[in-house]
């Protein structure tokens, strides 16, 4: 890879550990509220949507941790 395409891959991995804390803050905010919820509510309808957002985020932390994992790891084979 020429050094252009290597700047632009580095720039693209700042961003991505960008967004994994932006989301990791949205993740803990959401589940900070959730788990104040009184257990009543955290069985209601918009508790169950709040628990499902928890876990959507979840996985959105992980999948773009994965992503910038990887595409570190093609850069430090080069």
């Amino acid at each position: 890879m020429n050094k252009q395409r290597r700047s632009r891959i580095e720039a693209v991995i700042s961003q991505i550990e960008e967004l994994i804390n932006e989301v990791g803050d949205i993740h803990d905010e959401e589940s900070e509220a959730y788990d104040n919820m009184p257990e009543s509510f955290q069985d209601s309808d918009r508790g169950c949507r709040m628990s499902e957002w928890v876990d959507a985020l979840d996985s959105a932390y992980s999948s773009l941790e994965e992503a910038r994992d990887y595409l570190q790891e093609q850069l430090d084979n080069e």
